[in-house]
């Protein structure tokens, strides 16, 4: 499988790539999952969460139609396999449903540019859909094996969380994960439907949208000297208002998100990384 002149191409290896798949598969998967599923008739794969009973995000996939009916993938970027396998087979009950973990055996190539799908199915088979890496139009390839390119360039994976960070795309569970709410990363305009009746954790979700506001907020922050290791409390005088969760270099300085507290973080003012210390962190984005 050869892509020939291909200007942008990210090789990765999947945290996750399960297959699951059996008579009851869609309605075992559609009682789980934060998104409807239903979305598949047209689209090839739909974002969403794995919550547990109080809301909070457990893990992250897209689930990918297979070649059946019967057939379906969860793949994450950043969630373990592990995880989302002993979530999937703990709410098995007299499901006949089967999932196995195939993360090892498959390869991903991120596809950057409006002329590589076809290029893509034309080297060989895999399976496709659009990703979530804030790089405009974008596929990911799933195959068997590595495939190869002639010509172009290859974005790193440090390109790839700078993209990542600057479109403010919360990773999972590194941004938002088990002690804190889809909305509090902004994630319910992407992976959460409000519509397709029940999953784990649902109520919350819905009281949430119906009666509440959350405290605290994902943001795109920027910041001067060398990237500091994440995660990082961060602070306004001698009060923590949050937590840097993730970075990427970006000229001399670094672009990040950080979970910060509204109801003591001044919107107005900078960050630091310590108490009193001098402020070298600005949100990019008020929330």
């Amino acid at each position: 499988m050869t892509i020939r002149n291909a200007p942008k191409l990210h090789f990765w290896r999947p945290a996750a790539w399960l297959s699951v798949s059996g008579p009851d598969a869609f309605t075992f998967l559609q009682g789980q999952f934060t998104n409807d599923l239903g979305a598949l008739k047209t689209s090839p794969a739909v974002y969403g969460l794995w919550l547990n009973q109080k809301g909070r995000v457990f893990a992250d996939s897209f689930v990918v139609r297979g070649s059946t009916a019967e057939e379906f993938w969860a793949g994450s970027y950043f969630c373990p396999a592990a995880v989302i396998l002993e979530r999937l087979e703990s709410h098995i009950i007299a499901d006949e449903v089967t999932v196995v973990d195939e993360s090892a055996d498959w390869f991903g190539t991120a596809l950057v540019g409006t002329d590589l799908i076809g290029q893509a199915r034309a080297a060989g088979e895999g399976i496709f859909f659009p990703g979530r890496r804030g790089l405009g139009e974008q596929v990911e390839w799933m195959t068997l094996t590595p495939p190869k390119m002639t010509g172009g360039a290859i974005l790193t994976a440090g390109d790839m969380e700078h993209a990542r960070i600057l479109a403010a795309i919360p990773a999972i569970p590194g941004d938002i994960g088990p002690a804190e709410l889809p909305n509090e990363g902004g994630l319910e305009s992407d992976a959460i439907s409000y519509t397709k009746g029940c999953y784990l954790g649902q109520e919350v979700i819905a009281r949430l949208k119906s009666m509440g506001q959350v405290r605290r907020r994902l943001v795109r922050v920027t910041g001067t000297g060398a990237p500091p290791a994440c995660p990082t409390k961060l602070y306004q005088g001698a009060r923590q208002v949050g937590e840097l969760r993730s970075v990427a270099t970006e000229g001399a300085g670094f672009i990040g998100l950080a979970l910060l507290t509204l109801l003591h973080w001044q919107q107005d003012a900078a960050l630091g990384l310590a108490a009193d210390a001098a402020p070298t962190i600005t949100p990019a984005v008020a929330s």
